[in-house]
């Protein structure tokens, strides 16, 4: 099991300037990368999202790679002759188009700066290698994340798979009582009545049995454990957990409103409610599982 929820990064030397890789993710019903490289790396981009996806199925994914100077002396010098020579072009140009051309403070430093060592951003042929051997590795704590969160979201369901048997067993437990209960409770209220009648009685047998083939819920509690037991094998197993768990609770909660509607018994309803509860911190819960 894996969780949406992730982080990685890794980092790498590359020429003067440093590379960063980060990707995180968050819940998301299907896959929805996003991602930001330098301007100049668009090509590495279908590169990127196809060693995302084949890690990833589902979540909002954010990819984020960055490319950032080095901080030392080296990063800010530049090649005087090439500045120089770049001066007299501008003032030749400016010259030829009649302009007066004066160098001012703020035109040497932008002029100085196009010019600084390591402000461009290496080649695609260098980067390339370094890039992808930096994404396995953000992607590699990425997954080891996701894959840690996801054993602890499986421990908690778990339990409360737990606690849904328990409470399906007790209602299975009480449902075989409900009619005879209400045949006793049916009885007192005719004689509290004044109404004296056997327990033959074709009337008192007629309305014993339409009572009992209404609260029956044998086959909701059959097909509600078979949901139970599709849904543990479910969670165990490999491969894209969070669509097929969705439908199966969704219909675990038809099962179990269906109970609570027919058993009319209070036992059982306060075991439905129970029920109710469990699956819906189950529910919150795997909307996080991909």
């Amino acid at each position: 099991m894996k969780s949406m929820t992730g982080y990685g990064r890794a980092t790498a030397v590359l020429g003067l300037s440093t590379l960063t890789v980060q990707i995180s993710s968050v819940n998301r019903k299907t896959l929805d990368l996003g991602m930001r490289l330098p301007g100049d790396w668009e090509a590495f981009e279908s590169e990127v999202a196809e060693a995302v996806r084949r890690h990833v199925a589902r979540g909002k994914v954010n990819v984020v790679v960055e490319l950032t100077g080095d901080s030392d002396s080296s990063a800010f010098a530049w090649d005087e002759t090439r500045v120089s020579g770049t001066i007299d072009r501008l003032a030749k140009y400016a010259a030829a188009k009649g302009v007066d051309f004066s160098l001012s403070p703020e035109l040497l430093w932008a002029v100085i700066s196009s010019q600084r060592k390591g402000a461009e951003s290496p080649g695609v042929d260098e980067a390339r290698p370094v890039l992808i051997k930096t994404l396995g590795e953000a992607l590699r704590a990425f997954v080891a994340m996701r894959a840690k969160e996801g054993e602890a979201l499986l421990v908690d369901f778990l339990a409360r798979i737990e606690i849904l048997h328990r409470h399906v067993e007790s209602i299975a437990t009480r449902a075989p009582l409900v009619a005879p209960n209400y045949r006793e409770v049916f009885l007192k209220r005719l004689r509290d009545a004044g109404l004296e009648l056997n327990l033959d009685d074709e009337r008192v047998l007629k309305e014993v049995a339409i009572f009992a083939d209404r609260c029956d819920i044998s086959e909701e509690i059959t097909r509600f454990r078979s949901h139970l037991d599709q849904f543990s094998n479910l969670l165990k197993g490999d491969g894209e957990i969070g669509r097929k768990a969705d439908f199966i609770l969704q219909e675990m909660g038809r099962e179990v409103n269906t109970m609570g509607s027919k058993a009319n018994d209070l036992s059982i309803a306060r075991h439905v409610i129970e029920l109710k509860n469990e699956l819906e911190r189950i529910r919150e819960q795997i909307a996080n599982v991909e």
